[in-house]
């Protein structure tokens, strides 16, 4: 067996608790016997940073994926600036795929698909209220908050905190 598949096996060893740390190092210290101080003190940082994850509560790594889904969520409504459309597809697709295996992401996801048709209706009434040119700085402002909000939603999911988008309809 070859010196990579043995670390390998060890490691894996390790993280399953078969053998303790100290039994790790030992078995590590045979098999690189050459290795500087340097690269052992990394190594053993490594496994014990791996052991560590292996051990940690399932419930963080969740929460983790929940916040980096729901990130991506709010941003997702700046798609539409690159192909026409998107900025409303991407967030309602994100959102229907993940809301049934993260349970938080149907609250973002709420949050957001509220938005997008609050916007829009706010946007059809702007370009109405156009022609009577008290429109024009209605769509400016949805302009700028189509903008500001996701961001901000954006850094509200990453705190863990569901943000309504002030002045959105509650349709869902």
């Amino acid at each position: 067996m070859d010196m990579f598949a043995e670390l390998e096996r060890l490691t894996a060893l390790h993280r399953s608790g078969a053998i303790t740390p100290e039994e790790f190092v030992a078995a590590k210290e045979r098999l690189l016997p050459r290795s500087s101080p340097l690269e052992r003190s990394f190594a053993d940082d490594l496994a014990a940073r791996r052991s560590a994850d292996a051990q940690a509560d399932p419930s963080a790594a969740s929460e983790a994926l929940t916040r980096f889904w729901a990130i991506l969520l709010h941003l997702s409504q700046f798609a539409g600036y690159l192909i026409p459309l998107a900025g409303f597809v991407v967030p309602i697709v994100i959102w229907q795929g993940k809301k049934d295996s993260l349970p938080e992401i149907d609250r973002h996801g709420r949050a957001v698909a509220n938005w997008i048709i609050s916007g829009m209706l706010y946007g059809v009434m702007g370009f109405i209220l156009s022609f009577a040119l008290i429109g024009i700085p209605l769509v400016i402002l949805l302009g700028l908050l189509g903008i500001a909000w996701p961001i901000v939603g954006a850094i509200k999911a990453a705190d863990g905190k569901v943000w309504k988008y002030p002045v959105s309809i509650p349709f869902f």
